[in-house]
């Protein structure tokens, strides 16, 4: 078992977003690095903060040159940027993979939406025919790990998702919610738990806006919110004070032209942008434009950060629980790709 990959503590989001593969392409992202040269099975993960590919081979060297060059191939600055990748072999691939879906490597520890990520990056492999007996075994017993760090520590008290801690910046750079507008473009799970989030904290105006209308709808229900069209939330920026971006755009949606025609009429309000998508959803130059500041996933860090600091107690906790899983399961999951590795040979 091998793990190759890119995250939030190996390069910027600017980086990051260059390899992030869409949900809904899952499925194609799995069967096309199947079909790379040494690669017996393989599970595509891509969120927000990192992009792996779990694979096993009977021929690991092969595997991981056709895997990087499979992402490097056609970026520029190749070279530069294969220094962001990390591989990850047997044990430490094993317990590093462990480590993700119990939240211990996210960038905040214990989030929740992670779980549901690798549930459904392995649902995808399994859909495209890229696992056998090696991928299904360790990921059915990584669900298993997975659910007892959560039970067994205290990881998720307090703040557990992006949302969360965007919306905690919102608070701090507005100095509270109370009779602040705020709009939600994307209706996915973290514009979800950002819009939940918003709720708890107090605030009272929440317009969400979608793609998909109906989707939109019932996220605007679940908060007490309004509902804007998606071909129409531009408009109403000159109302609103916050906007979070979490859509699965391929491309900028917020651009310094849109904000430079509605910055004349807001009376000099100040306009918070937090942008929490991967690829990136606001054009970085918006922060140009005068009286509006820009944020994205990569500014969640030095908040986060505390975050952190204050579970390390549990943090460690979680690690000896994942030593002793490794301790029982390791020599069983792995003698596989042993025996691969001396056939080929």
């Amino acid at each position: 078992m091998q793990c190759l990959g890119v995250n939030y503590r190996t390069a910027p989001v600017a980086v990051r977003e260059r390899f992030s593969v869409p949900r809904s392409r899952l499925v194609q992202g799995n069967i096309r690095l199947h079909g790379l040269p040494g690669v017996d099975e393989c599970v595509l993960l891509s969120t927000c903060n990192r992009t792996e590919i779990y694979y096993w081979s009977s021929m690991p060297e092969m595997a991981y040159e056709s895997i990087l060059n499979h992402f490097l191939g056609d970026v520029a600055q190749a070279d530069a940027l294969s220094s962001c990748f990390y591989n990850f072999c047997a044990e430490e691939a094993l317990e590093h993979l462990a480590a993700v879906a119990s939240g211990l490597d996210s960038m905040v520890v214990g989030e929740t939406e992670i779980f549901g990520q690798i549930k459904d990056a392995y649902r995808a492999a399994v859909e495209g025919g890229t696992t056998a007996t090696s991928a299904n075994r360790t990921f059915q017993r990584i669900f298993s790990i997975a659910k007892k760090v959560r039970t067994r520590t205290r990881i998720t008290a307090g703040p557990t998702s992006l949302g969360a801690v965007a919306v905690q910046l919102a608070h701090r750079a507005l100095g509270g919610l109370e009779g602040i507008n705020v709009l939600v473009v994307g209706a996915g799970e973290i514009a979800r738990s950002t819009a939940q989030s918003l709720c708890s904290r107090g605030a009272e105006s929440i317009f969400v806006a979608n793609r998909s209308y109906d989707r939109a709808v019932a996220l605007a229900e679940q908060v007490g919110g309004r509902v804007i069209r998606f071909s129409e939330w531009i408009p109403y920026l000159e109302k609103i004070d916050i906007v979070i971006v979490s859509t699965a755009s391929p491309v900028y949606v917020v651009s310094p032209a849109v904000l430079r025609a509605t910055q004349g009429s807001r009376d000099e309000r100040p306009l918070f942008l937090i942008d929490l998508s991967v690829p990136r959803n606001v054009d970085p130059a918006c922060s140009e434009v005068p009286g509006v500041h820009v944020y994205d996933i990569d500014d969640m860090e030095a908040m986060v950060a505390d975050t952190r600091r204050r579970r390390s107690s549990e943090i460690e906790h979680g690690a000896v629980l994942i030593r002793e899983w490794m301790l029982e399961n390791a020599p069983d999951l792995l003698c596989r790709q042993v025996e691969l590795a001396r056939l080929a040979d």
